[in-house]
C-alpha cells in the first residue's frame, strides 16, 4: 500500500482524513485508484487530458515527480506520495 497525504483542501472528498493508503504501482495508477476510493479526486489533480494540472505538486518520498518520471514514476509498497497545491502570492 501507498501512503498518500491529502491536503487540506481536497479533505472534503476524504471525508476529512489527512493521510489514506491506495494500492499503484505507479503515480497515475495510484490516482485512478484514489479516484475510485475517493471520487472527484482525479478532477481536481488532473486536466482533460489527463494531465496532473500545473498547481498541483506530487512528492514521492519528497522528491518532486517532475524530476522523476512524471505521471509514470513507479512507486512500491510503502512508498509516501504528498499531494501539494502550489501557493501563489503577491
Amino acid at each position: 500500500m501507498i501512503k498518500v497525504r491529502i491536503p487540506t483542501p481536497l479533505r472534503t472528498l476524504t471525508k476529512g482524513q489527512g493521510e489514506v493508503e491506495v494500492k499503484g504501482s505507479s503515480i497515475e495508477e495510484m490516482i485512478d485508484n484514489l479516484n475510485a476510493s475517493h471520487p472527484g479526486m482525479k478532477d481536481r489533480l488532473c486536466d482533460e487530458k489527463g494531465e496532473l494540472r500545473r498547481f498541483v505538486n506530487v512528492y514521492v518520498n519528497e522528491e518532486d515527480i517532475r524530476f522523476l518520471k512524471g505521471k509514470d514514476t513507479v512507486l512500491k509498497d510503502g512508498d509516501e506520495v504528498s499531494i501539494v497545491p502550489a501557493i501563489a502570492g503577491g
